[in-house]
């Protein structure tokens, strides 16, 4: 692209707007560009990347054979709105999302080759956000867009779940815990806090701890249900690695909150561990 047409894109943008732009670029890999632009491009992928290739070495076959760029934004929105949500494709959604961001220019082949790289659009949207900053491609503007987006789905399928009684929805909330905690890097405690009919008070984070350990502080738990007049608790953490079976500190833990609870009439109905796919119930495995 020449200089003037660089003049033109910077001149009366909001501030960032052209910085992505300019990270957008390599990711495209313009067929237009000369091989010696494409070899300063790999310099600036991030370890393991190739220019080209937008996908780990070794992660398998990518779901988009090419990130060639089509579409138009206005058949794009007109489409969803005549379609409806589910008819567009995991890629056509993500490049919508990614209008928000790029006010011009295609964002069909970004879109493409963050799900090449990510494998899915769900890995996308619950990809670390550092993860996401660190990606050619993007910036603080569709950053901010994707978090969004994760944020509002997480936050809908809460509200689904506080509509009835928790415990006579388990699929459901499986469902919130899976995407609220599974793809997290480092361990995270959370509680349910419910009312008397067991329907859902509030979901807060007690602590956050490292890829295999959190802090977490019996008095407390049953202090904040004492607050929210919560009668019963459910406790939630996440295992990084994947498998849900609990530790030793898990069960003790459990047991001490368990007992706190008893004095002051607070249930503990389950201690849950969310895995990558999997969960684990103390109550259903006789834990508690």
């Amino acid at each position: 692209m020449g200089h003037a047409a660089n003049r033109r894109l910077d001149r009366g943008v909001r501030p960032g707007f052209a910085e992505e732009l300019r990270v957008f670029d390599p990711v495209r890999l313009d067929p237009m560009r000369p091989p010696a632009e494409l070899a300063s491009a790999r310099g600036s992928l991030p370890r393991g990347f190739v220019a080209g290739e937008p996908r780990m070495r070794g992660a398998g076959p990518m779901p988009f054979p090419t990130t060639g760029p089509q579409g138009h934004r206005g058949r794009m929105r007109s489409r969803l709105l005549e379609r409806g949500p589910g008819g567009l494709a995991d890629y056509e959604v993500l490049e919508m999302l990614l209008f928000l961001a790029f006010k011009q220019g295609d964002t069909k082949p970004l879109a493409k080759s963050l799900i090449n790289r990510y494998g899915s659009f769900a890995r996308v949207m619950t990809a670390p956000q550092q993860e996401l900053l660190d990606t050619p491609g993007l910036g603080e503007h569709s950053v901010t867009a994707i978090k969004l987006v994760q944020d509002a789905a997480i936050r809908l399928s809460r509200a689904e779940l506080a509509e009835q009684p928790v415990l006579n929805n388990w699929d459901r909330l499986m469902d919130y815990l899976t995407a609220a905690l599974s793809r997290e890097t480092v361990e995270q405690f959370r509680v349910l806090f419910l009312d008397s009919r067991n329907r859902l008070l509030a979901d807060e984070a007690q602590a956050r701890g490292t890829v295999n350990h959190t802090p977490v502080y019996p008095r407390e738990v049953i202090k904040r249900a004492l607050e929210l007049h919560a009668t019963a608790l459910i406790l939630v953490h996440n295992h990084p690695s994947g498998d849900p079976a609990p530790s030793r500190a898990d069960i003790a833990m459990t047991a001490e909150i368990r007992s706190a609870g008893e004095l002051l009439a607070v249930v503990v109905h389950d201690h849950i561990i969310v895995g990558n796919g999997r969960q684990l119930s103390f109550r259903r495995e006789g834990l508690l």
